[in-house]
């Protein structure tokens, strides 16, 4: 098997075996089939990804076709929103399509089914029928209407399209057999009285055809080669070849191939619902702002929250296709924006917890404006000019009267640099009568070549732009939200997922515009949100730089039955340091497990507990390697570099071992 057949997913291996078996690849023919009864949502982005994506891989058409069966739950607005989000994630259909523009044949069909004793009209109340219908485990019974004549079919069946009929007082059935071990086999409603106005069809049908029904004819009459849907609807294949079957008997010369259902294992991430009536209760209970509050699942939230098409595709791509449910795990996600806007966002200073900085030494009416460069991860995205003045805010937490020696930011007496300036020292503080700082004063010195191992980011009080900071966090505290049978998912809502705060950034982003993206410089990537006006700047929080909620996840259960030992996680820098001891001294391959392993525990590494290895004696090069490979993830997720960093690289690509001049060109 060669490489390239290796990498194919188990849908391309179907249709490579269809295209070998004789189909034509001119015959290839895909769509996306949403339901327009609710905004598209993260889940929905797989089958979005598998179906657009083999689009593109054998340049065959995919259709959008909205499966609008329903009036009751279906709107414009959603049809609206599900063209605006697939557009937005670069996908292109070839050709829009509806359910709807299907209902004459469709009745044409269903009539045909009657006159051959494969439907009848039921009469039955709907609790009579799930009583005749039996239990997965006993079989139905035929109802008092089955053997109804073709004539009265027909007759009814005329009569509920014309609206003589009260809803639920007919309903038309498929006639397969009612002891079949598959219960949606047991006579399926295909037809249902609805006297509600369709969003496109108006008031022209009261009778309308089952998701089942409709939806298998509707690939049919597209001519679709693979109809792929998720898993759930596995058990639904029996009857969509029913179906099928019997209709191409009636369209075979001008519709000459029948489409093949299958299934794949549908998109289900933690601390996230994909119920959409469950997302629509949140926006009718008012506990989110909408479809698209930055902090629902839906395509329209995360392109809000500043997620990027990119980063969701890359997303989709990471997690595959496979045949069996599982769960992903959301910091998937979060890390595939993270990777994204890494590489894109420009960088800019914010202050969200700002507290007063007076420079004493400086003089009071003077100020420069210094060059910062703007993304150091594009050399094309040039730099820009940022202000600098006696008096700055700082965050509140960059600051302590008294600190260990590993507080690598400022204390009294303690240095650090001002990012693209100065560096600065603690002198004193000011307090208010409650004891809380209001001011910090601090020299500074013109000697910026000095070496301090802490960098803080900083705005001129007199040039800061108030902004609202809308700092979203995850909806559900809960990674499972709405598998607890005896609790509401509501109960799982979580408190703090959403703080609003007023806070200031530089004035490069006085005229910035709706969705553009920002990494706020060592807080995290933040987008403009929509709301957002010149006049008032709103910035919605993407994503952090970290993971925050790794440290968070409650700890499996102990087996109660079993004396408890107390168990103490060593801590992720200490395996990391055991790691390179051994790593200089084994063969490659174990290297690369390594190698591996670092790399996973380096997101659980502060870059105060790196720093002191960067001291680490010149012969311990394992010591070294591991810590070049920990501090690339460090600055991948957003560490600024500074004068120990810059060193410590310079001195590696300096040394000796090929290993560790390897590593350390790398970064």
């Amino acid at each position: 098997m060669s490489e390239e057949t290796k990498s194919l997913n188990f849908i391309e291996h179907i249709i490579e075996e269809d295209l070998a078996n004789g189909l034509s690849r001119d015959k290839l023919r895909f769509r996306f089939p949403p339901e327009p009864n609710g905004y598209l949502h993260i889940g929905h982005t797989k089958a979005i990804g598998i179906s657009f994506g083999l689009g593109e891989t054998y340049n065959a058409p995919v259709n959008l076709r909205f499966d609008d069966t329903n009036p009751a739950k279906e709107e414009q607005e959603y049809v609206d929103a599900i063209k605006r989000d697939i557009e937005w994630l670069g996908y292109k259909w070839a050709n829009e399509l509806y359910s709807s523009d299907y209902f004459h044949k469709l009745y044409d069909w269903a009539v045909q089914l009657i006159k051959d004793g494969k439907a009848y009209i039921d009469s039955q109340s709907s609790q009579a029928m799930a009583e005749q219908k039996g239990t997965p485990t006993q079989p139905g019974v035929d109802g008092p209407y089955r053997n109804r004549s073709v004539e009265e079919n027909l007759d009814l069946f005329e009569r509920m399209k014309q609206g003589e009929f009260d809803e639920g007082s007919h309903i038309l059935r498929a006639k397969i057999d009612m002891q079949h071990p598959n219960m949606l086999m047991r006579d399926p409603i295909m037809y249902r009285i609805l006297k509600k106005d369709h969003h496109r069809t108006g008031d022209e049908w009261c009778i309308y055809p089952m998701y089942d029904w409709t939806h298998g004819e509707s690939d049919y009459i597209e001519q679709i080669s693979h109809s792929l849907c998720s898993l759930e609807f596995k058990p639904h294949r029996e009857l969509y070849d029913w179906f099928k079957e019997h209709v191409y008997g009636y369209a075979s010369e001008t519709l000459p191939m029948p489409p093949k259902q299958r299934e794949f294992a549908r998109l289900n991430l933690s601390y996230t619902i994909m119920s959409k009536r469950k997302l629509l209760k949140l926006v009718e209970e008012n506990l989110v702002s909408g479809w698209d509050d930055p902090r629902m699942p839906t395509i329209s939230g995360l392109r809000r929250r500043g997620y990027t098409p990119n980063s969701i595709r890359q997303f989709i791509e990471k997690v595959g296709v496979a045949k069996r449910e599982n769960v992903i795990d959301v910091s998937l996600l979060e890390f595939c924006i993270r990777e994204d806007l890494n590489q894109t966002a420009p960088r800019v200073m914010a202050v969200l917890d700002p507290v007063k900085l007076v420079i004493t030494n400086y003089p009071d009416d003077k100020e420069e404006w210094f060059e910062a460069e703007n993304n150091p991860e594009d050399a094309s995205a040039g730099f820009r000019k940022v202000p600098f003045s006696k008096e700055l805010y700082i965050e509140r937490d960059d600051f302590k009267e008294e600190a260990s020696s590993k507080f690598f930011r400022l204390k009294l007496g303690g240095e650090v640099r001002l990012k693209n300036a100065y560096i600065i020292k603690a002198e004193s503080v000011v307090k208010n009568t409650e004891g809380n700082i209001t001011e910090i004063h601090c020299t500074y010195a013109t000697d910026t070549e000095k070496r301090v191992k802490g960098t803080l980011h900083w705005v001129s009080i007199k040039h800061a732009i108030k902004a609202e900071v809308r700092e979203y966090d995850r909806l559900f505290i809960d990674e499972a939200p709405d598998s607890h049978q005896d609790k509401d998912f509501i109960e799982f809502i979580n408190p703090n997922s959403l703080k609003t705060i007023e806070a200031f950034v530089e004035p490069s982003l006085a005229n910035v515009e709706v969705s553009e993206r920002f990494q706020f410089q060592r807080i995290g990537y933040f987008n403009v949100d929509d709301d957002s006006t010149s006049e008032h700047l709103v910035f919605n929080k993407t994503v952090g730089l970290r993971d925050s909620w790794a440290k968070q996840k409650p700890k499996p259960q102990q087996n109660q039955n079993k004396p408890q030992q107390p168990q103490q996680k060593r801590p992720a820098i200490e395996v990391i340091k055991q790691l390179g001891k051994k790593y200089n001294n084994v063969p490659e391959a174990k290297q690369e497990k390594f190698k591996v392993e670092i790399l996973k525990l380096a997101k659980e590494v502060s870059y105060e507990d790196l720093q002191p290895l960067f001291n680490t004696a010149a012969k311990k090069v394992g010591t070294r390697i591991a810590t070049l490979i920990t501090l690339s993830v460090l600055l991948k997720n957003g560490q600024e570099r500074n004068e120990d960093i810059d060193a410590f690289i310079e001195k590696a690509k300096a040394d000796k071992n090929e290993l560790l001049v390897a590593e350390a060109n790398t970064i």
